[in-house]
């Protein structure tokens, strides 16, 4: 795993949004479609926002859902309302380019099958996402991979449906999907999340997030949360 670490959320938003444009480029240089699947999170919003303001073929790239919480359209907690907000609406996006988790569903759980359908119609059977942008939780939670839930044992799903975590059920990919990620992105910010930071770049696979790929992951970080890091990974590029 490749860490940077920058002055604060902002920077390390603006880093991501040029981190993303960069790789849409450089896979768009070879193939002819960038598939990207976001998280949510607030500093994320500042990164997609920053994002939708890069020159980019829009028209070439597809945007997936890590999770999203089951909550009605339009609600504040759903990943899906500042997507829209903040990268669909700002952006050249195609309408159909961007791929809604369907929480609104019924049965959840045929839901969950059926977005696994569209992720492979989208980026290949068996799927795999040019890049996927993870955040990570002071309980060490990746996507909606939260410590003792049923989905971490998922193996046979690339999509699944957890119990409630915080209040709420959610989608989530699951490790199959994300663990075949060409590319993993991190955006990490704030002091309270310096502990998980360091178990992260440690390894530490009793947390959700540790057992994430790393060989093709780069960490963006900003000071509070890399505080607990020792100086080989301080000395970073960016800090």
């Amino acid at each position: 795993m490749k860490v940077e670490i920058l002055a604060d959320a902002a920077a390390v938003a603006k880093r991501g949004a040029v981190y993303i444009a960069s790789e849409a480029r450089r896979v768009l240089s070879i193939q002819e479609r960038f598939t990207v699947a976001l998280s949510g999170g607030s500093t994320p919003w500042l990164m997609i926002q920053d994002l939708a303001e890069q020159d980019l073929p829009w028209e070439k790239i597809h945007v997936l859902q890590v999770d999203e919480r089951v909550v009605p359209e339009g609600h504040p907690d759903r990943n899906l309302t500042h997507i829209l907000e903040k990268l669909a609406s700002r952006s050249q996006l195609p309408q159909n380019h961007l791929h809604a988790m369907p929480v609104g569903e019924e049965n959840l759980d045929h839901a969950a099958g059926a977005y696994a359908r569209t992720l492979e119609e989208v980026t290949g059977s068996p799927p795999a996402i040019d890049l996927v942008h993870l955040g990570l939780g002071v309980d060490g939670h990746t996507a909606s991979l939260v410590p003792r839930d049923p989905v971490l044992r998922v193996r046979d799903a690339y999509v699944a449906v957890t119990d409630s975590y915080l209040g709420r059920r959610r989608m989530t990919l699951t490790y199959p999907a994300l663990n075949r990620a060409r590319q993993v992105l991190w955006i990490v910010t704030g002091k309270n999340k310096a502990q998980m930071v360091r178990r992260l770049c440690d390894g530490d696979e009793s947390i959700p997030a540790g057992r994430i790929a790393r060989d093709q992951a780069l960490l963006l970080v900003d000071r509070g949360a890399a505080s607990q890091l020792g100086d080989a990974w301080r000395n970073a590029r960016g800090s």
